[in-house]
């Protein structure tokens, strides 16, 4: 089949095609991120390969068969939970995180489960020897009866190797390191990527078997590679964690067969990462009894809720203005929060240093933790502490109202689980809330309630 070859330049970073070089990318503004590439396109009606494309039919609607979609599960609860429940015959899921958080732990992990129940498992690594895998997996202490290794990265060989195995799963490690012998293009540039993606993409609809793409990341903490491949792929997960931390968070950011933004919780332990059934309860383990500045609040992860400490540290500055400093919550909603009570509350932050930090580790970016922000840094200006069995949660606006919140139940249910005897919450969210054994329930229309009631 005659090609026709030709250069263009591809933007690394978000795929911008243009035909001449440019310093800066006028999609993305990034700089230095186009690189020249050699595609080659077949003639129209030519599929790859040089076989012709089969003609697609519409089907109408009321004829296709209603099925519910058999899930898998894979041995782990919390990947489970992730995935919506088990994983879908024929879909694609992208796993990235930074280097060493544990992205191939997990994946052999389900590997070894999944080959426990009598599927084979294939499992390609285009960084890693089998005996670097092997190495992994002893120190892991999985058997993995049903698990194939094999290190290439040629897709073409890959394929091959497909066909006569004819696995249940497919784990390929990495992307990035996977390359098409016809592009012509490094390995990890934009049209490799794409190649390789589409390509596992049609292996994983067309045979129905389950394939696992892990992703690098770069510096800004995004899956390396155009924004393209995730809008190919099924699931996209992250793997969060702080090095200094045992714990790991997996969160879905897409999910076309279950809830975006739900998480994962594992703790990083030697045998491998174990699934923590309680986060909210390891949250909270080490927090101080009776000090300013330490508040509870009840945030959503997805469809489960979170418990977790919010610490807040109010302290004199030498000089004219303040500064604010934060970890784990956005720190443009903590000056917000601070003007606010500057203007609604009378307490004047203006000169004084304030810190803010979510205990754990964990990221928060809901605003029904807005209520949790304003009290631990209350508590902290005025060094009075806040009983230890309250939690607070809510939405709180530029004029000191305090809002409702989504699945108000979930949460105070989570905190009256964990043995707390109040919880402080937007007033609009207390209907059918007030039989709950064990809790009192206060509903607040406004910070200067809110701040009334816990001091």
């Amino acid at each position: 089949m005659p090609k026709q070859a030709n250069t263009v330049f591809l933007c690394q970073n978000c795929g911008y095609e243009s035909r001449k070089w440019l310093g800066k990318c006028p999609e993305c503004g990034e700089w230095n991120s186009l690189v020249e590439e050699r595609v080659v396109t077949t003639k129209k009606g030519a599929g790859r390969n040089g076989f012709r494309v089969r003609e697609a039919k519409a089907i109408a609607y009321t004829e296709i068969e209603s099925q519910d979609d058999k899930r898998i599960s894979s041995g782990v609860t919390e990947f489970d939970r992730v995935l919506g429940g088990g994983i879908v015959p024929g879909t694609l899921v992208l796993l990235g995180g930074d280097p060493g958080i544990g992205k191939s732990t997990l994946l052999l992990q389900v590997a070894d489960k999944l080959s426990g129940t009598g599927a084979t498992v294939l499992y390609i690594s285009g960084e890693e020897s089998e005996r670097q895998i092997k190495l992994r997996g002893e120190r892991l202490r999985i058997a993995a009866p049903n698990l194939l290794l094999l290190p290439e990265t040629n897709l073409e060989n890959i394929l091959r190797e497909v066909d006569r195995i004819k696995p249940a799963a497919i784990i390929v490690d990495s992307i990035q390191t996977t390359c098409s012998s016809e592009i012509e293009s490094a390995p990890g540039s934009i049209s490799q990527i794409r190649e390789v993606a589409a390509q596992f993409l049609l292996l994983a609809k067309t045979r129905g078997v389950p394939v696992f793409l892990i992703g690098h990341v770069t510096k800004e903490g995004s899956i390396a590679g155009p924004r393209a491949l995730e809008h190919i792929v099924d699931t996209v997960l992250y793997f969060e964690g702080e090095r200094h931390h045992n714990h790991r968070i997996v969160r879905a950011t897409k999910n076309r067969f279950g809830a975006a933004n739900e998480v994962g919780v594992f703790e990083m332990t030697n045998s491998g990462l174990t699934a923590v059934a309680n986060p909210s309860q390891m949250f909270l383990a080490e927090r101080p009894a009776d000090a300013a500045g330490s508040v509870v609040t009840a945030c959503m992860e997805g469809t489960r809720p979170v418990l977790v400490e919010i610490q807040a540290l109010v302290s004199s500055s030498k000089y004219g203005t303040g500064r604010r400093m934060t970890q784990g919550v956005d720190q443009n909603r903590v000056a917000l929060m601070i003007a606010m009570l500057e203007k609604r509350a009378g307490l004047q932050l203006l000169g004084d240093d304030v810190f803010v930090n979510i205990a754990g580790g964990l990221d928060v970016d809901e605003p029904a933790v807005d209520l949790g922000l304003v009290t631990a840094i209350a508590s902290s200006f005025r060094n009075q502490p806040i009983d230890a069995h309250t939690a607070v949660f809510g939405e709180v606006g530029l004029t000191g109202e305090v809002r409702g919140a989504t699945q108000a139940s979930v949460r105070a249910r989570e905190a009256q689980a964990l043995g707390f005897k109040k919880i402080v919450m937007p007033s609009s969210n207390t209907t059918g809330l007030e039989k709950l054994l064990g809790l009192r329930v206060v509903g607040v229309r406004s910070v200067d309630e809110a701040l009334s009631e816990l001091f």
